[in-house]
């Protein structure tokens, strides 16, 4: 089940969990309110996964690309994982599955306060137009990567 808590105002590397002391977790209901919908899939046979098929149908998902984040497979690495821990918003709505590894997603609450989404594989999460959000790499060991 996927995890989701507010942050702490650390600077420290983004890749650290950055939990709010006293914790303070936050539950689906919760990020629901935010328009945040969260599923768990089998990632294994997302390509004809009937519960993904069901979902894309319901919600009008017309396309995919799939991105390896790891620095064996994404050209210019390390300005991507900056680019992409960018706080910034879409004018639609932004859906994200995890098919291998994990993950922060991070979105922003109707207070401005960072919300923390620990996703790892077979989470998808879908954002609405219009939240700030950003995403990180966790401290495990990527794919093929090596932490330095």
């Amino acid at each position: 089940m996927v995890q989701a808590w507010y942050m702490d105002d650390s600077a420290d590397d983004p890749r650290l969990p950055h939990r709010a002391q006293p914790d303070r977790p936050v539950g689906l209901e919760q990020l629901r309110t935010l328009g945040v919908l969260y599923w768990k899939l089998d990632a294994d046979k997302y390509e004809n996964d009937p519960e993904l098929e069901k979902i894309r149908r319901e919600r009008n998902y017309s396309w995919m690309d799939v991105i390896t984040i790891c620095k064996d497979k994404l050209p210019n690495y390390e300005e991507k994982i900056k680019m992409f821990f960018e706080e910034h918003l879409h004018l639609d709505e932004e859906i994200r599955y995890i098919l291998e590894g994990s993950g922060y997603f991070d979105v922003r609450d109707k207070e401005d306060r960072w919300i923390r989404i620990s996703m790892e594989k077979g989470d998808m999460i879908t954002l609405p137009a219009g939240i700030y959000h950003r995403f990180t790499l966790d401290e495990k060991i990527q794919g093929n990567s090596h932490s330095s």
